[in-house]
């Protein structure tokens, strides 16, 4: 019997129950894809990050969601990293090496704070927004863009984004692509900057709680739109989660905090 170390994180948050929860599975030897499948599908959560040791410091890392492997993942690349820093004794700067998106550095602040340098993955405007993404959802969008990961609708207002309604069945039809909600605050009390909400059927689920990938495209987006490189962002799902983003030219620095839920062993 094989028998594997788990730990379920909160990841963008402070609070458990809030933010997005991943499950991490640090490994000595990869296991045959199919197996790691059917462990995040057991484990019925947004991603299931598994993690193979190269050196102190270097990892690879693979995500799953539910029904498939993910190229990027950014809360569960926190959760791992959290684990990592609090359970695994890293120190300084990890790198995590992946087989879509390149290397991946993070860094841990003396707050707790945890840093992910992802490449840049700026939208473009779409010459034609499909007629799935309109029929999909109940708000229709000022602007369409898309990059490698999501259509991006741009809303005209924050209230658009909190209280729109969507269907799977129209969204699944954009697969591979799932489908981000955006809008500028719209009050400056808010202490954050922008707001999303980030639907994803044909790939892991119908609404994801918080999703750090997604901003490595919301970043450089509204740094351009709000004129400044340091944005606060907020993630409008039902859980909810802050995430604190930095354009760096070819990079974005998306970080959060993150609260362990769960430690235990799986036995397969």
């Amino acid at each position: 019997m094989l028998e594997l170390d788990i730990f379920i994180v909160d990841a963008f948050t402070k609070q458990q129950f809030k933010g997005n929860s991943a499950a991490v599975v640090p490994l000595q030897q990869w296991l045959s894809p199919e197996l790691m499948q059917n462990i995040a599908a057991e484990n019925n959560l947004s991603e299931t990050a598994f993690i193979r040791g190269l050196s102190a410091n270097k990892y690879e890392i693979r995500w799953f969601s539910p029904l498939t492997e993910i190229d990027f993942c950014g809360h569960a690349t926190l959760a791992a990293s959290y684990v990592i820093f609090n359970h695994l004794g890293g120190q300084g700067e990890i790198e995590f090496l992946t087989s879509q998106v390149g290397a991946l550095w993070v860094n841990q602040h003396s707050d707790g704070r945890i840093e992910m340098s992802f490449p840049n993955q700026c939208p473009q405007v779409v010459a034609q927004v499909p007629a799935a993404l309109l029929a999909g959802l109940s708000v229709k969008p000022m602007q369409v863009l898309k990059n490698r990961q999501a259509y991006f609708a741009v809303m005209a207002s924050e209230q658009d984004v909190k209280s729109l309604s969507y269907v799977s069945e129209q969204l699944k039809q954009l697969a591979p692509y799932d489908v981000v909600v955006t809008a500028k605050s719209s009050a400056i009390t808010n202490e954050y900057d922008f707001i999303s909400r980030y639907f994803w059927p044909a790939n892991g689920g119908d609404e994801d709680p918080v999703t750090g990938s997604i901003h490595a495209g919301l970043t450089p987006y509204w740094a351009k739109q709000l004129a400044k490189d340091e944005l606060v962002a907020y993630q409008a799902s039902q859980r909810g989660g802050m995430l604190y983003c930095r354009l760096a030219g070819e990079r974005v620095l998306v970080s959060g905090f993150a609260v362990l839920y769960l430690k235990g062993t799986a036995y397969i």
